[in-house]
């Protein structure tokens, strides 16, 4: 049985073939870095929600004869609908912290 006989590969092969393999370890360490980098974002998320979980006892004070009509979320921040003597006024806070935010009122035309 004859078995075939790989030629050596020429000048311009040569060439070829070592421009493939650095383009090929240029290709893997560029994914190596990508790879570590969504690690380490998953990592920094994990330990930044772990410290998180401080309790918060926090009392808002409303105007005298005021209720909430209702509270939902939007995001990271909490909102409460209030009723103050006929008018409506959103108070959003921040929901981690507790601190407001802004307050939204709203008033009839004349």
């Amino acid at each position: 049985m004859t078995e075939t006989a790989i030629p050596e590969p020429t000048s311009e092969q040569t060439v070829l073939f070592a421009r493939v393999r650095r383009m090929m370890l240029i290709a893997g360490l560029t994914t190596a870095l990508a790879v570590a980098a969504v690690l380490i974002a998953i990592g920094y998320r994990l330990f930044r929600s772990a410290d998180s979980g401080a309790a918060t006892d926090i009392t808002a004070m409303l105007p005298k004869g005021a209720r909430i009509v209702s509270t939902g979320t939007a995001g990271d921040r909490l909102a409460v609908t209030v009723d103050i003597g006929g008018a409506i006024e959103i108070r959003t806070f921040d929901a981690h912290t507790l601190k407001p935010a802004g307050k939204l009122k709203f008033a009839s035309e004349p």
